[in-house]
């Protein structure tokens, strides 16, 4: 493959190791954010003061948004780079946890959880995409295979560590 200016050379070493490792976390934080509020759901409710159905908008808000949000990605990314694009959405994602946690009540939560579910929308896309790009082919299955078991060890630890901070923490540390 010969190299120009719009394909850079795969990145090698340390630089591609702590590239992996920043790709795999930002996509590890939206899978174990999709789970993590599960187990919540009674607790959050309980605090807030709504019903249990109530409470289930926690969940639902994240998931419809960031459903929403993955087919645009591609658009997206061309317009402003998928750099550019995923650095963002890390950014707005940690901000609307943050948020997330600060919330006095449902309709502020839902709010959040509905700008979390946006920006983590486009992790997983871009992150698949800029971990393509900064590998060599020949070591691009080995790359995947790692970032991989980010998404399924994510959705694993979600509940037990939703469960866990919620009984020994406050709820608005799961976020």
């Amino acid at each position: 493959m010969a190299i120009t200016k719009s394909t850079p050379a795969p990145l090698t070493g340390g630089t591609l190791w702590c590239v992996t490792i920043a790709l795999s976390l930002a996509t590890f934080m939206q899978m174990l954010d999709s789970t993590i509020s599960n187990v919540a759901i009674p607790t959050i409710s309980g605090f807030l003061g709504a019903s249990t159905d109530e409470g289930t908008w926690v969940i639902t808000s994240f998931g419809v948004a960031n459903a929403i949000a993955i087919p645009v990605t591609g658009r997206l990314a061309q317009r402003i780079g998928e750099l550019r694009l995923f650095l963002l959405s890390v950014s707005f994602f940690s901000l609307s946890s943050l948020m997330c946690s600060l919330s006095t009540n449902l309709d502020v939560l839902i709010f959040f959880r509905v700008v979390q579910g946006l920006m983590a929308g486009p992790l997983i896309p871009l992150s698949q995409s800029l971990l393509l790009r900064n590998y060599p082919p020949e070591k691009r299955t080995f790359a995947l295979a790692l970032w991989s078991m980010t998404v399924i060890i994510a959705p694993i630890c979600g509940p037990i560590l939703g469960g866990y901070i919620c009984d020994n923490f406050s709820w608005g540390w799961i976020f």
